[in-house]
């Protein structure tokens, strides 16, 4: 298997998401991809079976910020301060999809670890929340407002957030790495009730967990994102070959 890295930077909702499509659609046997990307700028993403009715779309673009669909399932992110990642894989790699989602889980943890020791109680979730029943809630609409099975977390609070789906003869799973607590106000854009939003803020508030928040001091992105890839590499036993993006 050849693993290709690509670090695209920062780019639109709309850009991202194509990217990730693309890679999915070309992927051949025998290669597989790790991708690291930003959102400029602020981006909310909602999961592919997700209404845009749910966000409120007039102060979003008042606000200078994007709407995207993913090709995912899942709910609703704003994607701000985070190291954004994508992984396309033929699914004759020879890993079922729930290995995948834990070895992918497990190589972020093994980045996070060696960018900063203090990060040592990052670890996986081995508990899966009833979905149904959440999006029914309120706060179903947000993605930070759970964790997932495998999904990183720390102390019990979520960390990084991801999906997984299966496209043709690849799997693509891509997710957000919470950098800084931006993240917190994809309440102010949801359509729900006002006398909902104090109580979804402390939910997602008391829920989820941010890089920044965890070290106290500011994320050095590069460094982060160097240490992912080392972490992907050591956790896979690969070694990427770096491939340029004309943009």
């Amino acid at each position: 298997m050849i693993w290709k890295f690509i670090n695209s930077g920062e780019n639109t909702g709309k850009f991202n998401m194509d990217f990730d499509i693309e890679l999915a659609q070309n992927c051949k046997d025998g290669e597989a991809y790790f991708r690291i990307y930003r959102w400029k700028p602020y981006c909310i993403s909602l999961g592919a079976n997700q209404k845009y009715e749910d966000i409120n779309l007039e102060k979003l673009q008042n606000d200078g910020f994007e709407i995207v669909k993913r090709p995912t399932g899942g709910r609703a992110i704003l994607h701000s301060e985070e190291i954004t990642y994508s992984v396309v894989i033929p699914v004759n790699a020879g890993f079922s999809s729930t290995e995948i989602y834990k070895m992918i889980s497990l190589a972020l943890v093994k980045g996070l670890k060696n960018y900063d020791p203090r990060l040592n109680e990052v670890e996986l979730e081995s508990n899966q929340p009833d979905f149904a029943m959440l999006l029914k809630d309120p706060k179903g609409v947000a993605c930070f407002a759970s964790t997932a099975k495998s999904e990183v977390k720390y102390k019990g609070k979520k960390l990084i957030g991801s999906a997984q789906r299966k496209m043709n003869k690849v799997i693509l799973q891509h997710g957000s790495i919470m950098c800084g607590d931006f993240h917190l106000n994809l309440v102010d854009y949801m359509n729900i009730e006002k006398s909902e939003v104090p109580k979804l803020k402390d939910e997602i508030f008391n829920s989820t967990i941010d890089v920044s928040s965890i070290l106290k001091d500011k994320v050095d992105y590069d460094k982060v994102i160097e240490n992912l890839v080392n972490g992907f590499e050591e956790q896979w036993k690969i070694k990427f070959q770096k491939e340029e993006v004309e943009l």
